[in-house]
Formats: C-alpha cells, sequence, structure tokens
C-alpha cells in the first residue's frame, strides 16, 4: 500500500461497520497496514472476529501476519484467544497455519523470536496461544538431526 493518510484511515474505519462483508474486509486489510495500528486495536479485534463472515476474518489476520511483525501477530493471537465461534477460531488458526512466510529459514525464526516474546505478554490468552504454538513446533534443529524426517527418511 502506498501513503496511509487520515483521510484514508477515516474511510477505513467508517467501512469496518459497512453491511458489506468485501468493504469489512478491505478495512481491515488497510487497518492492519497502517503506522496507526494502536489507535485501532479495537477495531481491528472487533474485524478478526466478525461475527457475519469469516471472509473478513481472513483477510485482516492476513494482512496482519503480512507486516511480520509482533504486533500484528500479537492481534491474531488474541482474536483466537477471544473467538467465541468454531468457525472464526478455525480461520484464525488456517491463518496462522498457512503463512507462507513461516515456511522459510528466516520466516521460521522470526515466529518462534516473536512466539518466544508473545509469552511474556500482558494478556493470558495471548500467551497462552503463544505457549500453545510453540509447544506444537518441533525445533527445526531437532529436524536436521532425525533421520526419519530428513531426505529420503
Amino acid at each position: 500500500m502506498g501513503t496511509f493518510d487520515d483521510r484514508d484511515l477515516s474511510t477505513a474505519i467508517m467501512n469496518a461497520d459497512s453491511p458489506v462483508w468485501t468493504l469489512r474486509a478491505a478495512a481491515g486489510r488497510q487497518l492492519a497496514a497502517s503506522a496507526k495500528i494502536g489507535e485501532v486495536a479495537d477495531i481491528l479485534s472487533r474485524l478478526l472476529l466478525d461475527a457475519l463472515d469469516t471472509g473478513v476474518t481472513q483477510a485482516t489476520a492476513e494482512a496482519l501476519l503480512t507486516r511480520s511483525d509482533s504486533v500484528g501477530l500479537r492481534h491474531v493471537l488474541l482474536a483466537r484467544s477471544r473467538a467465541a465461534s468454531f468457525d472464526t477460531a478455525d480461520q484464525l488458526s488456517a491463518a496462522l497455519d498457512s503463512d507462507p512466510d513461516w515456511m522459510t529459514t528466516e520466516g521460521a525464526d522470526r515466529l518462534i523470536r516473536q512466539l518466544r516474546e508473545l509469552t511474556a505478554d500482558d494478556d493470558e490468552g495471548v500467551r497462552d496461544e503463544a505457549e500453545g504454538i510453540l509447544a506444537r513446533m518441533r525445533p527445526r534443529e531437532e529436524w536436521s538431526r532425525d533421520p526419519a524426517t530428513g531426505p529420503g527418511g
């Protein structure tokens, strides 16, 4: 996205309340990319937990994860910890599990660092989600030593 001025921010905030799911999804993508993410945290949370369409959840979560920073990851983990419906929780998990950046060595290492950082977060839900993901991950060092998972194994 190019420059994102206050007028664009106001439009995205307004579109976050639209009855049209595509406008809410676009608002989620725009707000996730905003430098003023702290100011729109409540709106992002609402979009991540959109009760009307998981497409809004997906678009917002993917945009937050595209930031490749702890702030974006934290928003997704917080929403995952608060998701009341199975469909929303499943969509958030799918966004986390399918982030292509995490399939690279650099991306996986960044994810592990960010998750470890978030295990000390002030919010218990964020901490629990980060710890749960780390517990399911197998350190890359083990993969390289395990002949059963190596090439030809």
